[in-house]
């Protein structure tokens, strides 16, 4: 059997012997990307438990029929990392979400604040984003998207037993993520990090944030970050934390 070209995504629980109908964009891939012969070795996940590995049967004019062969690894279930931001455009959106998922968050929320210019988001191409982050970076666990939510609801009654930190680009530098997180380390398996939109919160939502018992509000330097590039540090800086 050849070695595996690919890994792909399929959205429904995989077992042994299983026949596979590859159908769309996997199948595009699979015969005119990445050129796939029959007996081909490729890896497949469903995102709730395993991933496998299968063989290519047949190949053809709209489908690719593999057929499971055996377990390849069990799932390691990732730290329970949520990220909730205000909606940027679509493009920068998508590369936000690849990070993330990259990045191991569990769940995303889009959240609708005063100042968020995006408010309508594609919940769809965002998973699709996640999917195909997740199937390049080897991740086996898919992280959830949510459909979004207005801030007031997302943040009325916050959970107690969930860390929310707050990258708040009113903070002092003194306060960068790093140190502030250190010492709640052993904490953070269970947290949400917050990014807001692009003109950062207004004075009530922050102060309504502050209030909450379980915040802890951090600075990402003295360089105002756009919301991507803020999303990619804060949660890359949790992730070496986690380690």
């Amino acid at each position: 059997m050849k070695k595996s070209k690919t890994r792909i995504f399929i959205s429904k629980t995989i077992t042994s012997n299983l026949l596979l109908y590859i159908k769309g964009k996997q199948f595009h891939l699979l015969k005119n990307v990445l050129r796939a012969k029959i007996n081909d070795k490729i890896s497949v996940f469903d995102g709730i438990s395993e991933e496998w590995n299968t063989i290519v049967l047949s190949i053809n004019r709209d489908t690719v029929l593999l057929k499971v062969i055996d377990l390849k690894n069990k799932i390691i279930k990732t730290n329970d990392v949520w990220l909730i931001f205000a909606p940027i455009k679509q493009y920068r959106m998508n590369i936000a979400i690849q990070k993330a998922t990259e990045l191991g968050v569990s769940k995303v929320i889009p959240c609708i604040t005063e100042l968020t210019n995006t408010r309508k988001v594609n919940i769809k191409n965002l998973q699709d984003n996640a999917i195909e982050a997740a199937e390049q970076c080897e991740r086996i666990d898919i992280p959830k998207i949510e459909n979004q939510v207005n801030f007031k609801t997302m943040f009325s009654n916050w959970s107690d037993d969930r860390i929310l930190i707050f990258c708040d680009e009113k903070n002092s530098v003194n306060n960068l993520i790093i140190n502030k997180l250190t010492p709640l380390r052993k904490y953070l398996n269970k947290s949400a990090i917050l990014v807001g939109p692009e003109g950062g919160f207004t004075d009530i939502e922050r102060e309504s944030l502050l209030k909450i018992k379980k915040i802890v509000n951090v600075s990402l330097g003295n360089k105002v970050l756009r919301s991507d590039t803020a999303i990619t540090v804060s949660l890359f800086s949790i992730e070496q934390l986690l380690v």
